[in-house]
Parts: structure tokens; C-alpha cells; sequence
């Protein structure tokens, strides 16, 4: 005789919910009538934000103002549990995360911006390396205002159609900026070549490289802002 328990006989099936958690932005500058310039900047895997937001601080000044949020998932960098970082995403939940981190960044972008006039405001949005395909994906997905797209030291496989249709960016000012010995794009030269290629076909990017390794060049990037 053969027992066929409870266990053999279930099925395993996968829930979502939504719930409410509590995720942190940085700012530096003040956003009042004075401000003419407002900057996302959207740090990438393994960091956060009340550092990254550090590398702005020399473009600051009384009409400039910079808001850097951080992703939502944590987690500790070395073995002896001392060090943080943060993750826009994983593969697991890929899309619910990408709903989530669109959402999250819309609420932001809503609390300070809802009753201003951005006429004469110009709006800056800098993803670096994972945040490129964040910043990416939010602008693609909602509504919101863009002026300057710049996507640092980040790249796709397929292509930017990858996370955003090119159509969504042809009114968009778009830099796409890395450093000539950054190690994870020397690690795929084919793709990252490529992909540099579509950008400039697709959507007119304007490449910047310069000399360094996988970072926010300050230099460099006072240099670009002189060239708006």
C-alpha cells in the first residue's frame, strides 16, 4: 500500500503584496526661488547615497540644487558586517522592482516639485553605473521632466532600447560618459563598444571619456557642465 502525504500532494505557488517601508534622499543646495538648476543623481550598485552625493558638492552654489536618492535594498559589503551598500535591483522580482523603484522615485520627485513652476527651471538626471538603467527606466515609465540625460560608466547589452525606447529621449540632451580604464567595461570590450555605437545611432549621445577607472570624475564632470 502507498501513503501519499500532504507534503507530496501540495503545490508551491507565489504571493506578492505591497507594503509600506521608509527609504532616505540626500540634498545639497537650497531649492527656493533662486534655484534655475535641479540634479537626480542616482548612485550605483554597492553604494549609497550620503556619499555618492559627495561627488556634487562642488557644483553646488545658490541656484543649483541636488537630490540623490537612495535604493531601497541594503545589504553589508565585507565580512566583518562594518560596511553598507545599496541595490536598485536583483533578477528576482525584476519587474515588481522596477514598478517599485519607479514609484519611489516618482514620490520624491512629486514632494519637492509638485506646485513649482519648472519653466525656467533646467532639470538634470545622472545615473551611474547600475542607476543608468534606473534613471532609465523612470524617466521611459513616467511623466516627468528631463532637460539633461547623463548616464555615467553603465551599459546594456541590447542596447539603450533595452530600457528605454530611443523616441522617449530625441528631446533630451543625453551624455553618455566613461573612464578609459574602467574595469568592468574593459572586462567586456565587444558589448561596451557596441553598445556606445547604438547610443550614438540611436539617439545622437554625446560620448565623453576621459583618463580613470569606474567613478564620477570630478573634473571631468565640471568640464561637461561648462559645455551646456
Amino acid at each position: 500500500m502507498t501513503l501519499t502525504t500532504a507534503a507530496q500532494n501540495s503545490e508551491l505557488f507565489e504571493h506578492q503584496i505591497k507594503i509600506e517601508r521608509t527609504a532616505r534622499y540626500y540634498t545639497l543646495g537650497e531649492l527656493n526661488e533662486h534655484t534655475k538648476t535641479i540634479w537626480f543623481v542616482v548612485h550605483g550598485y554597492g553604494q549609497l547615497s550620503q556619499y555618492f552625493i559627495k561627488k556634487f558638492a562642488n557644483i553646488v552654489d545658490n541656484q543649483t540644487f541636488i537630490v540623490a536618492p537612495e535604493a531601497p535594498s541594503r545589504f553589508y559589503l565585507d565580512a566583518d558586517f562594518k560596511r553598507v551598500g545599496a541595490s536598485w535591483m536583483t533578477r528576482e522580482l525584476r519587474h515588481s522592482e522596477i514598478y517599485d523603484n519607479n514609484d519611489y522615485l516618482n514620490t520624491i520627485y512629486e514632494s519637492l516639485l509638485k506646485d513649482r513652476d519648472l519653466t525656467n527651471i533646467k532639470i538634470n538626471i545622472l545615473g551611474f553605473s547600475q542607476g543608468c538603467a534606473t534613471v532609465c527606466r523612470w524617466f521611459g515609465a513616467e511623466k516627468i521632466k528631463c532637460d539633461r540625460l547623463l548616464l555615467w560608466a553603465g551599459f546594456f547589452s541590447n542596447g539603450i532600447r533595452e530600457v528605454i525606447e530611443p523616441e522617449k529621449l530625441k528631446n533630451v540632451e543625453t551624455f553618455y560618459i566613461y573612464g578609459d580604464k574602467d574595469e568592468f567595461l574593459v572586462a567586456y570590450p565587444e558589448i561596451s563598444e557596441k553598445f556606445r555605437a547604438t547610443m550614438m545611432e540611436d539617439i545622437n549621445a554625446k560620448i565623453v571619456c576621459f583618463e580613470g577607472k569606474h567613478t564620477v570624475d570630478e573634473p571631468t564632470l565640471k568640464l561637461i557642465i561648462e559645455s551646456f
